[in-house]
């Protein structure tokens, strides 16, 4: 079996690697396959015909294995870059590398005397182990690295050296642990490379130009690979050692010594630390560029548009796909704010920040910079540069950039990234990536405000469309008074009449009251002229109201006069006290302070709730139509500020989440003359 399978597959190959020589000088591909396919005839012709542990089989076996690595070599370095032919380089040359130390083991088995040979020839087959795990990894490099328009020979190549090398790897894995050449074995390999010839010519007739692309993640993941190669040749050779020399407890020191090292390397490695250095040097020095850019935007749109209930609000998403672009740890987003920009969302932000004035968001806007925050810390950023940016941005050690986010000209907001965890300057290659991506999420923002936008107006329609059935009812009552007030002037001294016009003008004032309680966040009272309201009684009015629904504590200053139209001024603290009520816990009083300052008085509605974050407080609070209230029109608190500024006033809040919310409604102050003053 062994004679007639290696026979047969030394005969198949030879003839195949004859019929390949006149194309052998068309590229180095195909030299070296002709190179490799002639190795394996000579050494299927050496097993059949001197023995498979024979010096020359040996040297043969190693011939055959650095040919076929040097055609995977060919294919892979075709099109690669320089820095990644010498990551490449590393890979193979340390495969070659145990290629010819298997050989020079066989040289040295061959020289020495008979007692000596078996612990020599027990090494050798480890370091043969090894060469076929790592062929087998390479193979894997060298699948995925195939360009998807490549032909089918070489991937048949692929799976025939598989094939090949997994063979060699059961064979020696069974003769390391019998501690003997398992004969049978070394037969079905013969045939098993007999049956490989044709899937070999078959990729010859196949194949095109034998062209692959090198693909970023399989180098990482070859390189990982080899290194865990070389982790487990040191670990067979350490054991070795510690077996010479343990004596009786050789067993427990070698069990030790495995067990502490990998538990040693695991913790080491699972550092975030220690991976970013990795990718960080492995991209410095063997690759061209730092960044995939294929999948980083891969990466960076899956973030963007990830699907589902769970996922993080869109602005969170934003944050968290330029922050892994550059592997920074942290990011915030600023948004317009007025003139300046105030803090959105954030993504593994801590700490407070504040709202910038108006110079920053002027700046990117006109230059469109991204800013490298270090070289405004040393001096190295442009006058204009450093005057723009806030100073509690550069006392923040872990700012690192501010991402402008710039759509069609106009600043939609921006982002500050925090430092990576392996500290660096930012290069050309992150502002390019990060100037490309600061479009994209703008775009995503601005289209996203535009369909609230939309969404707003589509409420408004709504609104109107309710609204038209309310008018037909008003109609309707207003034709049926119409009718009586003509038939009062005939019919004003019948009884029956004036009976009948009584319970007519009741049913019309009930339905009346009841369009109002429908419309009572619409409805807007008439408009009064402005007089001088004592605040205090008019707060102890409104919370006369509303004892009986809620506790409400009432005080502050007793001779506060404002100029407002009273019924305005009602219908403002209506509002904001129900919202106060619904807020606050059923024992916990709301209350109305009324206050004094300078040339203006105020009321303080304060409540102890829930309490309302700052970005709801900024983008949705006085916005129509937005309310955190299970079917609330959310008019309440826009209604407020728009009657209380038509009066001259204003309305501001503050607010805290889980301490309570104060909303202040400010009127200019009437001076009430002092009696005797003049005296």
């Amino acid at each position: 079996m062994i004679l007639w399978g290696h026979a047969l597959a030394a005969l198949l190959f030879g003839l195949l690697a004859l019929s390949q020589i006149r194309h052998a000088a068309a590229a180095l591909p195909r030299l070296t396959f002709v190179l490799a396919l002639g190795a394996t005839a000579l050494w299927a012709l050496a097993v059949a015909g001197i023995g498979s542990v024979d010096l020359t089989a040996n040297l043969l076996e190693a011939l055959r294995d650095l040919g076929w690595l040097g055609f995977m070599f060919a294919l892979v370095r075709r099109d690669g870059r320089a820095p990644e032919r010498a990551a490449i380089q590393i890979i193979y040359g340390v495969v070659a590398t145990i290629v010819l130390a298997s050989g020079m083991l066989a040289i040295a088995t061959a020289a020495l005397p008979p007692a000596d040979a078996p612990v020599l020839m027990a090494a050798r087959v480890v370091l043969q182990m090894m060469v076929a795990v790592s062929a087998l990894v390479l193979i894997n490099h060298l699948y995925a690295a195939v360009a998807p328009g490549a032909r089918g020979g070489i991937r048949l190549v692929v799976v025939a050296l598989a094939a090949m090398w997994s063979v060699d790897l059961v064979l020696f894995a069974t003769a390391y642990a019998s501690a003997g050449w398992p004969v049978g074995l070394v037969a079905m390999r013969g045939l098993a490379l007999a049956l490989l010839a044709p899937v070999f010519a078959l990729a010859v007739h196949r194949n095109g130009d034998w062209t692959l692309q090198l693909s970023r993640t399989v180098a990482y993941q070859s390189l990982s690979l080899a290194a865990i190669a070389l982790y487990v040749i040191a670990m067979g050779m350490a054991t070795s050692l510690l077996a010479t020399i343990g004596g009786p407890s050789a067993r427990i020191v070698q069990t030790a010594f495995v067990f502490g090292t990998t538990a040693a390397l695991f913790a080491i490695l699972s550092t975030p630390w220690l991976r970013a250095w990795t990718r960080v040097k492995l991209a410095k020095h063997l690759f061209a560029h730092r960044y995939d850019y294929r999948q980083e935007w891969l990466r960076f749109t899956d973030t963007l548009g990830k699907p589902g209930e769970d996922a993080a609000p869109l602005e969170t998403r934003i944050v968290k796909a330029v922050a892994d672009l550059t592997d920074s740890t942290a990011g915030l987003l600023l948004v317009r704010d007025g003139v300046g920009l105030g803090q959105g969302a954030s993504w593994h932000w801590d700490g407070d920040s504040f709202a910038t004035d108006g110079e920053l968001p002027r700046y990117l806007e006109a230059t469109g910079r991204i800013i490298a925050l270090d070289a405004v810390r040393n001096d190295a950023a442009s006058l204009e540069e450093a005057r723009a940016v806030p100073s509690w941005m550069v006392d923040r050690a872990d700012a690192w950039v501010l991402l402008p986010l710039l759509h069609f000209g106009k600043l939609t907001g921006a982002i500050l990234l925090a430092r990576p965890p392996i500290d660096r300057a930012p290069d050309w290659e992150d502002f390019d990536l990060l100037h490309l991506a600061g479009r994209q999420v703008a775009s995503y923002l601005a289209e996203a405000r535009a369909q609230q936008a939309l969404a707003e107006a589509q409420r408004f329609d709504e609104f109107n469309r309710r609204f038209a059935f309310i008018m037909h009812d008003i109609k309707n009552l207003v034709s049926q008074l119409s009718l009586v007030a003509r038939n009062a002037e005939r019919h004003a001294d019948n009884p029956d009449f004036r009976a009948d016009m009584i319970a007519t003008l009741q049913d019309s004032a009930a339905r009346m009251n009841d369009l109002l309680a429908r419309l009572s966040q619409h409805h807007q009272t008439r408009s009064e002229a402005i007089e001088n309201i004592d605040l205090a009684a008019l707060v102890a009015r409104v919370a006369g109201r509303r004892s009986a629904q809620h506790p409400i504590v009432t005080g502050g200053a007793r001779d506060a006069v404002a100029a407002a139209d009273p019924a305005r001024l009602e219908q403002i603290l209506d509002h904001l006290l129900q919202n106060a009520i619904e807020a606050s816990p059923p024992a916990d009083p709301v209350a109305l302070v009324v206050g004094a300052d300078g040339d203006s008085v105020h009321v303080d509605v304060v409540d102890h709730g829930a309490g309302m974050s700052p970005a709801f407080v900024r983008d949705r609070l006085f916005k129509p139509f937005v309310s955190s209230k299970v079917g609330g029109f959310g008019l309440g608190a826009f209604e407020a500020r728009q009657l209380a500024e038509a009066m001259g006033g204003s309305v501001e809040v503050a607010s805290r989440e889980g301490e309570g919310t104060r909303f202040r409604v400010s009127l200019p102050a009437v001076v009430v003359p002092v009696l005797g003053a003049a005296a």
